[in-house]
């Protein structure tokens, strides 16, 4: 049955290992806040031909977010997610042209700074920059996502600085990386890539992702506020201290 699933360039028992590993990221994405969608791409980079890694990535993301916005959507702030769509439509063009044409090292270290920088300063809440900002937010996330794959500590640590409340938080980033990880999936099948061989595993994939983001959204509700902060603070310096870590490792070897 698991032989059915596989597409060309991909182990059956890689795609066993895909599968739970759905379950585990999602989980870890609502519970926490940041995290699962970085280690899935971390963990696809090993199992996944190279070519297919972002694209598909993005649809498997983009089940698990809907998921998570439709399990908290009364919190989500729908005309932040509007304004960040209208941004984010020019940032998927721009970054379709850019792919590949870009020093992903150096891009990597300043994004991990950025995120290490805007994490731990102290700053007013972002409210003031209303719904301006959130289209240059989308725009500039779209752009990244684009070429990284997995911009959700850059978007998570903006809205966080925006909505102190984590259920406000948690609903507003799914919707916002739902409507991303779309775009990103729309600009792919334009430009060419393949993604009906990989349909059954991603729906998979998908449902497992479900099942991780209705475990975790119980997680997140009886999550202490002060826990829940301390937590995702934590987990966000990892993450950008990697990337500044594959950062400067790429530019050593260049």
């Amino acid at each position: 049955m698991i032989a059915s699933l596989v597409p060309s360039g991909v182990e059956p028992w890689a795609a066993v290992v895909l599968i739970i590993v759905s379950f585990f990221t999602s989980a870890l994405t609502v519970s926490v806040g940041i995290g699962g969608g970085v280690a899935m791409l971390a963990l696809m980079g090993y199992l996944v031909p190279v070519a297919a890694i972002i694209p598909v990535h993005g649809v498997v993301q983009l089940g698990s977010n809907v998921g998570r916005a439709a399990i908290l959507r009364n919190h989500v702030a729908w005309a932040c997610l509007a304004a960040f769509l209208i941004g984010a439509i020019p940032g998927a063009w721009a970054g379709g042209l850019a792919v590949g044409a870009l020093a992903e090292p150096v891009l990597k270290a300043a994004l991990g700074g950025f995120i290490l920088f805007i994490t731990w300063m102290k700053f007013p809440r972002l409210a003031a920059i209303r719904l301006p900002g959130f289209a240059l937010t989308g725009a500039v996330t779209t752009f990244l996502t684009m070429i990284f794959g997995a911009t959700g500590p850059f978007n998570a640590v903006v809205l966080s600085k925006t909505f102190p409340e984590r259920l406000r938080f948690q609903a507003t980033t799914a919707a916002v990386m739902s409507l991303q990880h779309l775009v990103k999936t729309l600009a792919f099948a334009l430009a060419g890539f393949a993604f009906a061989p990989w349909l059954p595993l991603i729906a998979v994939m998908i449902v497992t992702g479900l099942a991780g983001t209705w475990v975790g959204a119980h997680i997140l509700r009886r999550t202490p506020e002060s826990r829940f902060q301390l937590i995702f603070k934590i987990c966000l310096t990892v993450l950008a201290l990697d990337l500044v870590r594959r950062g400067v490792a790429g530019m050593a070897q260049a």
